[in-house]
């Protein structure tokens, strides 16, 4: 990955955690940033700080990733404003859903798809051909360790992970002989971000049970979101078409690996 003060990195959730991190890094390396978040205020916030510090060109894009017509509204834009100056996009963007299959709600399960799976989806097939003039550039996917192994009560962030990971790896596979464009997929254990106090739930819980699942889902985030995304640049700069994010990450792939239908009564531990 160069550091050519043309080059245009896009970011999805870019107003915090790891999207939030990438972005410092990218601004310090000279990079012009289109960042995406709907968290207005958080999303104006960090550019404002990037700009002061670093003195870079950012622009901030306030999208609602879980409206298809949206996302295509919003590549549509960086297509046209960025042009072959595009060198990185990166799909971070993500939302948590909590509930059994049975109690989870439709929309909602619908939404977590589209947020997490759909709009990368859009945004690489409305950007590929920039991204790959020019210079050229890359893909980043962030998955999860939950696209790798699944838990109970996490069916719709599983469904829309694993989906990811598996479209991102047939596109690598289809790019491997294209030596200006390829992908990195990013499976992240336990980073210290809003994830699980974001997360949507089914609306019959407990708000006490809420509160305790809560806070028992951030005891296990431990990594901190800086140290995730510099494990995340520094796979990019060697074109590593995976990279796993944490130990936890690291064990829970092995466990998957060697018991591929008992995992989860080891990991459940």
């Amino acid at each position: 990955m160069t550091d050519a003060q043309s080059s245009v990195a896009v970011i999805t959730g870019a107003a915090s955690g790891i999207g939030r991190e990438l972005a410092s890094v990218l601004a310090m390396r000279g990079y012009r940033l289109a960042l995406v978040d709907v968290d207005a205020p958080g999303l104006h916030a960090h550019a404002d700080g990037l700009r002061q510090r670093h003195g870079c060109q950012i622009e901030t894009y306030v999208v609602d990733l879980s409206q298809p017509q949206a996302v295509r509204d919003l590549a549509d834009l960086l297509r046209a404003t960025f042009g072959e100056d595009l060198a990185l996009l990166v799909n971070n963007a993500g939302i948590a859903l909590g509930g059994s299959f049975e109690a989870v709600d439709e929309g909602d399960f619908d939404a977590c798809m589209q947020i997490n799976f759909g709009a990368a989806v859009q945004l690489v097939r409305a950007l590929l051909p920039a991204l790959e003039a020019g210079a050229g550039g890359w893909i980043v996917n962030v998955s999860s360790i939950f696209g790798i192994v699944a838990p109970p009560k996490q069916s719709a962030y599983s469904a829309s992970k694993f989906a990811l990971r598996g479209f991102s790896e047939a596109l690598t596979h289809e790019l491997a002989q294209r030596p200006k464009i390829g992908v990195t997929t990013v499976f992240p254990g336990g980073v210290r971000t809003s994830i699980a106090r974001n997360a949507r739930v089914s609306g019959d819980v407990d708000q006490d049970v809420r509160a305790q699942q809560v806070a028992a889902m951030e005891a296990k985030l431990t990594m901190e979101p800086r140290d995730a995304a510099a494990m995340i640049i520094n796979a990019v700069d060697r074109r590593k078409a995976r990279v796993l994010v944490g130990r936890d990450a690291r064990l829970a792939e092995r466990v998957q690996r060697l018991l591929p239908a008992r995992y989860w009564s080891v990991i459940d531990r």
